[in-house]
């Protein structure tokens, strides 16, 4: 197998399981810049994947071809809805908010486990007949090799992922939002003498999150398992919380880390396809990301300092 053949399957495969990971991650990077610890990642991609493939079951013969992406609207606002509850108990009623994060999770899956056997009478929904498939993206994919390497046998939801982590860039860092927002993460007593809504922008921000979590649960539920059970998300939103500490808060660096974890779950998947892999037994493949992620987190990262007030409660009037 040439070089090209190997990149040829390894590229679109780390896009693809890129995806998720970018979004979710984009989303705790708004809660945690604006000073709110949100581990509840994991349960809004729950959310997100139950939402978007339970719509899309339902709708699919009326929505056709456009299914998958209606569902994900329906996902984001799912997400959005549930991460309220993360922000009354850890804005409002000032809850330790790595508690609230783990009950976000909890409820999430027990509650969609549960609505599933009401639903369908089983534990995990049917297939899915309308999914994002694979395409090869006009004009980019006759650009020779570029285009085949990056921009033919992929996903749309790849580079839209992509398109919003630069989006998000701009706006955390390039626009007066931004700079409230990294202002109620970083000194929110300073924030507030300076006129700023420091709960009106946390939970802003924590919505962002839900919204950006039930979007990442969505593209995954509809791009690479196509039903909804009790493994569907495994693990998923804690890797993206691993992004955004390996990414050091940055959109771009969350990007970056999404990538490499994309690419470490992408191996566990096509890795016996693989010559230089394939003598390797499936079960090291399977937990290699997991490995790779606490070895990036551990040792190869430096110094990744989150924001000063992430974790702490504001109380007005109180340093």
């Amino acid at each position: 197998m040439s070089l090209m053949e190997i990149l040829l399957i390894i590229i679109p495969s780390t896009l693809l399981w890129a995806a998720p990971l970018i979004f979710t991650g984009l989303g705790g990077n708004f809660s945690e810049r604006a000073g709110v610890v949100n581990i509840g990642l994991e349960g809004l991609m729950v959310i997100g994947a139950f939402t978007a493939i339970v719509f899309n079951l339902q709708f699919d013969s009326v929505l056709g071809d456009a299914t998958p992406w209606v569902a994900l609207l329906a996902a984001m606002v799912a997400g959005a809805i549930f991460s309220i509850l993360h922000a009354v108990a850890s804005i409002t009623f000032r809850a330790d908010q790595t508690v609230s994060g783990v009950a976000i999770n909890l409820l999430s899956i027990g509650l969609a486990l549960f609505l599933v056997k009401l639903i369908y009478g089983k534990g995990q929904t049917d297939i899915i007949q309308k999914s994002f498939s694979k395409i090869d993206i006009p004009i980019l994919s006759d650009i020779p090799v570029i285009g085949d390497l990056f921009f033919s046998n992929t996903y749309y939801t790849s580079y839209v992922a992509i398109f919003v982590a630069i989006i998000v860039w701009v706006i955390m860092f390039k626009t007066p939002f931004g700079l409230r927002l990294r202002a109620v993460g970083e000194h929110p007593m300073a924030a507030d003498t300076m006129g700023i809504n420091v709960t009106r922008m946390r939970y802003i921000a924590v919505i962002l999150s839900g919204a950006l979590g039930g979007i990442g649960g969505g593209v995954y539920a509809q791009a690479i398992s196509s039903d909804f059970g009790h493994a569907t998300i495994s693990g998923q939103g804690f890797m993206a919380l691993a992004a955004l500490i390996f990414g050091k808060w940055n959109p771009l660096g969350v990007m970056g880390a999404a990538l490499f974890f994309g690419f470490a779950q992408s191996l566990s998947i096509i890795g016996k396809s693989l010559p230089f892999l394939e003598n390797i037994p499936s079960v090291y493949l399977l937990i290699a990301p997991y490995v790779l992620t606490i070895l990036a987190l551990t040792g190869f990262i430096g110094r990744a300092d989150a924001p000063k007030a992430s974790g702490v409660p504001y109380i007005k009037g109180k340093r």
